[in-house]
C-alpha cells in the first residue's frame, strides 16, 4: 500500500527554523505535491505545493519563510520553514495528487487524494 512518511516536525521558538520531510513512493516521482496543516481549533489548509515540473505555490502567510522543495534522486519533498511564529504551530501533512500539475495550487492541497499521518510543530513564543 503507497503512504507518504513525514519526518522532522519538533518545537523551535519564534524567528527559528525547522525542515519537514516526506518520503515518496516511485508512482509519485513526478507528482502534484504539497504541505498542509491543521492548527489547534483550525480547519486543515495548505501551505505549499509543487507540480511535477517543480512550479511552486506558497500561501500567503507563508511566502517568503517557507520553501517547499523535492530531492528527485531520493524521491523526498521537503518544507523548509524559517522565521517561525507561533500561528505556524500545527500537525503538517505531506500530500500528493495523482497528476503532475497541480490545479489551484496550494489552494487545493488539503483534498488530494494521498496524504500522510502527520507530523507535530510547535513554535513557542
Amino acid at each position: 500500500q503507497e503512504q507518504l512518511v513525514e519526518s522532522g516536525g519538533g518545537s523551535a521558538q519564534a524567528g527559528g527554523s525547522l525542515r519537514l520531510s516526506c518520503a515518496v513512493p516511485d508512482t509519485y516521482a513526478r507528482a502534484c505535491m504539497g504541505w498542509l496543516r491543521q492548527g489547534p481549533g483550525k480547519e486543515r489548509e495548505g501551505v505549499a505545493s509543487r507540480d511535477g515540473n517543480g512550479g511552486t505555490t506558497y500561501a500567503d502567510s507563508v511566502k517568503g519563510r517557507f520553501t517547499i522543495s523535492k530531492d528527485n534522486a531520493r524521491n523526498v519533498l521537503y518544507l523548509q520553514m524559517n522565521n517561525l511564529k507561533p500561528e505556524d504551530s500545527g500537525m503538517y501533512y505531506c500530500a500528493a495528487e495523482g497528476i503532475p500539475f497541480c490545479p489551484g495550487g496550494y489552494r487545493n492541497v488539503a483534498s488530494f487524494g494521498l496524504r500522510g499521518q502527520g507530523t507535530q510543530v510547535t513554535v513557542s513564543s
